[in-house]
């Protein structure tokens, strides 16, 4: 259903390296990059679909209070990576991996980036 999702930012060379680091757990890569904007996708992927950009109206980045971006994880291994990868990046910890009362297979962690974005990784399969 989506097409993209955006998140601001107030230092984007700060928010590239953890983006880097923590998308790149769950496959996704930095593939372009232009004046106050850097978009991630998977490999092979037509179009970038996350964004982390500055503010196009030049006013400081704010993050949305019940805002989750939820990212697919490919599995267990990969919700763990993105949660590890964000701690060390210097993100904020909002729920540690784990399975979440969803349903029986929903296991999720949860983070925010320097800006406050909050962020998770998910993964539905069984395992």
């Amino acid at each position: 259903m989506l097409l993209y999702t955006t998140v601001g930012t107030n230092d984007l060379d700060r928010a590239g390296r953890f983006y880097d680091a923590v998308l790149s757990a769950l496959g996704y890569v930095r593939q372009k990059e232009a004046q106050g904007e850097i978009g991630y996708a998977a490999d092979g992927d037509v179009r970038c679909r996350f964004w982390v950009v500055e503010p196009f109206n030049r006013e400081p980045a704010t993050f949305g209070n019940g805002v989750t971006i939820a990212l697919v994880a490919p599995n267990r291994a990969a919700v763990d990576a993105f949660h590890a990868a964000a701690l060390a990046a210097g993100g904020t910890d909002e729920g540690a991996p784990g399975l979440r009362p969803f349903h029986a297979s929903f296991y999720a962690a949860f983070v925010r980036d320097h800006d406050g974005n909050k962020l998770a990784a998910v993964c539905e399969k069984p395992e």
